[in-house]
Protein backbone atom coordinates (compact mmCIF):
# COMPACT_ATOMS: atom_id res chain seq x y z
CA UNK A 1 0.00 0.00 0.00
CA UNK A 2 1.26 3.30 -0.98
CA UNK A 3 0.92 5.75 2.07
CA UNK A 4 0.55 9.70 1.31
CA UNK A 5 2.66 12.43 2.68
CA UNK A 6 -0.13 15.04 2.07
CA UNK A 7 -3.75 14.61 3.27
CA UNK A 8 -6.51 15.79 1.54
CA UNK A 9 -8.27 19.33 3.04
CA UNK A 10 -12.06 20.41 2.52
CA UNK A 11 -12.65 23.76 4.09
CA UNK A 12 -15.53 25.73 4.43
CA UNK A 13 -15.15 29.74 4.21
CA UNK A 14 -18.66 30.96 5.13
CA UNK A 15 -17.78 34.22 4.53
CA UNK A 16 -20.53 36.80 5.12
CA UNK A 17 -22.99 34.55 5.23
CA UNK A 18 -25.82 32.81 8.23
CA UNK A 19 -28.02 33.27 10.99
CA UNK A 20 -27.35 31.82 14.40
CA UNK A 21 -30.05 29.45 13.50
CA UNK A 22 -28.71 28.57 10.01
CA UNK A 23 -25.37 28.40 11.16
CA UNK A 24 -26.63 25.69 13.78
CA UNK A 25 -28.55 23.67 10.86
CA UNK A 26 -25.17 23.68 8.97
CA UNK A 27 -22.52 22.14 11.08
CA UNK A 28 -25.20 20.32 12.45
CA UNK A 29 -26.02 19.11 8.98
CA UNK A 30 -21.90 18.76 8.30
CA UNK A 31 -21.73 16.61 11.65
CA UNK A 32 -24.57 13.97 10.63
CA UNK A 33 -23.54 13.65 6.73
CA UNK A 34 -19.70 12.96 7.66
CA UNK A 35 -18.18 9.41 8.78
CA UNK A 36 -14.94 9.59 10.90
CA UNK A 37 -11.99 9.46 8.78
CA UNK A 38 -7.86 9.82 9.26
CA UNK A 39 -7.37 10.99 5.42
CA UNK A 40 -8.92 14.13 4.91
CA UNK A 41 -9.07 16.94 7.43
CA UNK A 42 -12.10 19.17 7.45
CA UNK A 43 -12.05 22.39 8.69
CA UNK A 44 -15.51 24.95 9.14
CA UNK A 45 -14.58 28.68 9.07
CA UNK A 46 -18.00 30.67 10.18
CA UNK A 47 -18.17 34.54 10.43
CA UNK A 48 -16.38 36.05 13.79
CA UNK A 49 -19.52 36.29 15.61
CA UNK A 50 -20.15 32.29 15.23
CA UNK A 51 -17.00 31.29 16.68
CA UNK A 52 -18.06 30.20 19.79
CA UNK A 53 -21.39 28.52 18.64
CA UNK A 54 -19.36 26.51 16.02
CA UNK A 55 -16.58 25.28 18.72
CA UNK A 56 -19.29 24.15 20.88
CA UNK A 57 -21.18 22.13 18.56
CA UNK A 58 -17.96 20.70 16.92
CA UNK A 59 -16.99 19.16 20.45
CA UNK A 60 -16.37 15.32 19.94
CA UNK A 61 -16.30 15.20 16.23
CA UNK A 62 -12.93 15.61 14.00
CA UNK A 63 -14.06 18.60 12.53
CA UNK A 64 -11.55 21.36 12.77
CA UNK A 65 -12.35 25.17 13.18
CA UNK A 66 -10.88 28.04 11.12
CA UNK A 67 -11.02 31.96 10.67
CA UNK A 68 -12.04 33.82 8.01
CA UNK A 69 -9.11 36.86 8.86
CA UNK A 70 -6.71 38.36 11.96
CA UNK A 71 -5.09 41.29 12.86
CA UNK A 72 -1.29 40.75 13.05
CA UNK A 73 -0.86 42.01 16.48
CA UNK A 74 -1.42 40.33 19.67
CA UNK A 75 -3.93 42.98 21.39
CA UNK A 76 -4.28 46.76 21.05
CA UNK A 77 -6.35 49.81 20.12
CA UNK A 78 -7.38 48.18 16.65
CA UNK A 79 -10.94 48.70 16.69
CA UNK A 80 -13.34 45.93 14.94
CA UNK A 81 -10.45 43.43 14.88
CA UNK A 82 -9.41 40.30 15.94
CA UNK A 83 -6.51 38.94 17.20
CA UNK A 84 -4.32 35.36 16.73
CA UNK A 85 -4.80 35.50 21.09
CA UNK A 86 -8.25 35.40 20.62
CA UNK A 87 -8.82 33.05 18.23
CA UNK A 88 -6.63 30.59 20.08
CA UNK A 89 -8.81 30.99 23.15
CA UNK A 90 -11.94 30.41 21.21
CA UNK A 91 -10.60 26.70 20.17
CA UNK A 92 -9.66 27.84 16.59
CA UNK A 93 -6.47 25.82 15.03
CA UNK A 94 -6.80 27.52 11.86
CA UNK A 95 -7.01 31.02 9.64
CA UNK A 96 -7.58 32.27 6.26
CA UNK A 97 -5.71 35.09 5.11
CA UNK A 98 -5.00 36.91 2.06
CA UNK A 99 -8.48 36.04 0.33
CA UNK A 100 -8.37 37.36 -2.88
CA UNK A 101 -11.86 39.08 -1.20
CA UNK A 102 -9.36 40.91 1.08
CA UNK A 103 -6.75 41.43 -1.26
CA UNK A 104 -9.23 43.37 -4.27
CA UNK A 105 -12.01 44.58 -2.44
CA UNK A 106 -10.31 45.55 0.94
CA UNK A 107 -6.90 46.68 -0.49
CA UNK A 108 -4.59 44.18 1.75
CA UNK A 109 -1.16 44.18 0.10
CA UNK A 110 1.20 41.69 0.28
CA UNK A 111 3.34 43.02 2.76
CA UNK A 112 0.07 43.32 5.08
CA UNK A 113 -0.89 39.66 4.65
CA UNK A 114 3.04 39.03 4.98
CA UNK A 115 2.69 40.48 8.56
CA UNK A 116 -0.72 38.61 9.44
CA UNK A 117 1.41 35.14 8.37
CA UNK A 118 4.33 35.69 10.38
CA UNK A 119 2.14 36.69 13.65
CA UNK A 120 -0.37 33.38 12.92
CA UNK A 121 2.44 31.23 12.61
CA UNK A 122 4.48 32.78 15.56
CA UNK A 123 1.59 32.36 17.83
CA UNK A 124 0.53 29.09 16.95
CA UNK A 125 -2.25 28.64 14.43
CA UNK A 126 -1.89 26.64 11.34
CA UNK A 127 -2.00 29.03 8.53
CA UNK A 128 -3.88 29.48 5.00
CA UNK A 129 -2.29 31.52 2.60
CA UNK A 130 -4.44 32.42 -0.46
CA UNK A 131 -2.76 33.26 -3.54
CA UNK A 132 -4.11 33.76 -7.09
CA UNK A 133 -4.74 35.99 -10.28
CA UNK A 134 -7.24 38.07 -11.93
CA UNK A 135 -8.85 37.39 -15.24
CA UNK A 136 -7.25 40.43 -16.59
CA UNK A 137 -3.49 38.84 -15.30
CA UNK A 138 -4.61 35.81 -16.94
CA UNK A 139 -5.18 37.39 -20.51
CA UNK A 140 -2.11 38.90 -20.09
CA UNK A 141 0.14 35.89 -19.51
CA UNK A 142 0.54 37.11 -16.09
CA UNK A 143 -0.15 34.38 -13.43
CA UNK A 144 3.37 33.02 -12.92
CA UNK A 145 4.32 36.59 -12.13
CA UNK A 146 1.56 37.33 -9.95
CA UNK A 147 1.71 34.14 -8.57
CA UNK A 148 5.50 34.47 -7.65
CA UNK A 149 5.07 37.88 -6.36
CA UNK A 150 2.23 37.06 -3.98
CA UNK A 151 4.42 33.53 -2.40
CA UNK A 152 7.81 35.58 -2.19
CA UNK A 153 6.41 38.47 -1.01
CA UNK A 154 3.65 36.75 1.69
CA UNK A 155 6.16 34.28 2.82
CA UNK A 156 9.15 36.94 3.37
CA UNK A 157 10.89 35.97 6.54
CA UNK A 158 8.71 32.98 7.70
CA UNK A 159 10.92 31.06 9.79
CA UNK A 160 11.63 27.84 7.95
CA UNK A 161 10.70 25.88 11.39
CA UNK A 162 6.80 27.53 10.94
CA UNK A 163 6.22 26.37 7.43
CA UNK A 164 4.76 23.06 8.52
CA UNK A 165 1.97 25.26 10.01
CA UNK A 166 1.59 26.63 6.53
CA UNK A 167 -0.44 25.69 3.37
CA UNK A 168 -1.24 27.74 0.18
CA UNK A 169 -4.77 27.98 -1.36
CA UNK A 170 -4.57 28.91 -5.23
CA UNK A 171 -7.69 30.60 -5.95
CA UNK A 172 -7.92 31.84 -9.19
CA UNK A 173 -9.95 35.23 -9.12
CA UNK A 174 -11.56 35.49 -12.30
CA UNK A 175 -13.01 31.64 -11.66
CA UNK A 176 -14.95 32.61 -8.25
CA UNK A 177 -18.30 32.70 -8.53
CA UNK A 178 -18.10 33.14 -11.97
CA UNK A 179 -21.04 31.29 -14.45
CA UNK A 180 -18.68 32.41 -17.73
CA UNK A 181 -15.33 31.46 -16.40
CA UNK A 182 -14.11 28.24 -15.09
CA UNK A 183 -11.23 26.89 -14.39
CA UNK A 184 -10.84 23.43 -15.49
CA UNK A 185 -9.26 20.32 -13.25
CA UNK A 186 -6.23 20.56 -15.69
CA UNK A 187 -5.64 24.34 -15.47
CA UNK A 188 -5.64 23.79 -11.41
CA UNK A 189 -3.12 21.23 -11.84
CA UNK A 190 -0.88 23.49 -13.92
CA UNK A 191 -1.44 26.46 -11.67
CA UNK A 192 -0.64 24.14 -8.38
CA UNK A 193 2.40 22.79 -10.05
CA UNK A 194 3.76 26.26 -11.30
CA UNK A 195 3.11 27.03 -7.34
CA UNK A 196 5.09 24.14 -5.49
CA UNK A 197 7.63 25.05 -7.75
CA UNK A 198 8.05 28.96 -6.96
CA UNK A 199 7.63 27.20 -3.02
CA UNK A 200 10.97 25.08 -4.13
CA UNK A 201 12.65 28.18 -4.77
CA UNK A 202 11.69 29.89 -1.97
CA UNK A 203 11.77 27.21 1.30
CA UNK A 204 13.64 24.24 -0.48
CA UNK A 205 12.45 21.65 -2.44
CA UNK A 206 11.64 19.06 0.81
CA UNK A 207 9.21 21.68 2.28
CA UNK A 208 7.79 22.73 -0.88
CA UNK A 209 6.94 18.71 -1.42
CA UNK A 210 5.75 18.72 2.07
CA UNK A 211 3.18 21.47 1.89
CA UNK A 212 -0.14 20.94 1.25
CA UNK A 213 -1.74 23.14 -1.69
CA UNK A 214 -5.32 23.70 -2.07
CA UNK A 215 -7.40 25.05 -4.57
CA UNK A 216 -10.22 27.18 -4.60
CA UNK A 217 -12.46 28.21 -7.68
CA UNK A 218 -15.54 27.42 -7.48
CA UNK A 219 -15.86 23.69 -6.48
CA UNK A 220 -19.13 21.83 -6.32
CA UNK A 221 -20.24 18.02 -5.54
CA UNK A 222 -20.37 17.61 -9.93
CA UNK A 223 -16.54 18.36 -10.07
CA UNK A 224 -15.11 17.80 -6.84
CA UNK A 225 -13.55 14.25 -7.62
CA UNK A 226 -12.33 15.65 -10.94
CA UNK A 227 -10.66 18.36 -8.92
CA UNK A 228 -9.25 16.21 -6.08
CA UNK A 229 -8.15 13.70 -8.44
CA UNK A 230 -5.65 15.66 -9.75
CA UNK A 231 -1.88 15.19 -8.84
CA UNK A 232 -0.82 17.72 -6.23
CA UNK A 233 -3.99 18.99 -5.77
CA UNK A 234 -4.68 18.21 -2.03
CA UNK A 235 -8.08 20.03 -0.99
CA UNK A 236 -10.53 22.70 -1.54
CA UNK A 237 -11.17 25.41 -0.72
CA UNK A 238 -15.05 26.31 0.07
CA UNK A 239 -17.20 29.03 -0.54
CA UNK A 240 -20.85 29.05 -1.78
CA UNK A 241 -21.28 25.11 -1.44
CA UNK A 242 -20.40 25.26 1.63
CA UNK A 243 -23.13 26.84 2.75
CA UNK A 244 -25.44 23.84 1.83
CA UNK A 245 -24.60 20.89 4.36
CA UNK A 246 -25.19 18.70 1.83
CA UNK A 247 -23.21 20.20 -0.92
CA UNK A 248 -20.16 20.53 1.51
CA UNK A 249 -20.74 16.78 2.52
CA UNK A 250 -20.43 15.53 -0.99
CA UNK A 251 -17.58 17.47 -1.52
CA UNK A 252 -15.77 15.79 1.48
CA UNK A 253 -16.89 12.54 0.60
CA UNK A 254 -15.04 13.22 -2.55
CA UNK A 255 -12.05 14.03 -1.05
CA UNK A 256 -12.44 10.97 1.08
CA UNK A 257 -12.70 8.91 -1.95
CA UNK A 258 -9.47 10.65 -4.24
CA UNK A 259 -7.47 9.38 -0.96
CA UNK A 260 -8.78 5.84 -1.10
CA UNK A 261 -7.76 6.17 -4.47
CA UNK A 262 -4.36 7.14 -3.55
CA UNK A 263 -3.86 4.20 -0.79
CA UNK A 264 -5.05 2.01 -2.99
CA UNK A 265 -2.82 -1.41 -3.31
CA UNK A 266 -0.61 -0.67 -6.55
Amino acid sequence: MNTPTRQKFVVGNWKMHSTTLEAEQLVNGVIHGLSVNNYVTVILCPPFPYLALVRDLLKGTQIALGAQNMYPEAEGAFTGEVSPTMLLDLGREYVILGHSERRHKLGESDSFINQKVECALAAGLNAILCVGETLEQRKANQTEAILDRQLTQGLANVPPEFLSQLSIAYEPVWAIGNALHHESPQQAHDALSLTRKKLSRICGEIRAQQMTLQYGGSVKPHNAAAFLGQPGLDGVLIGGASLKADQFVAIAKAAMGAMKAEVQPS
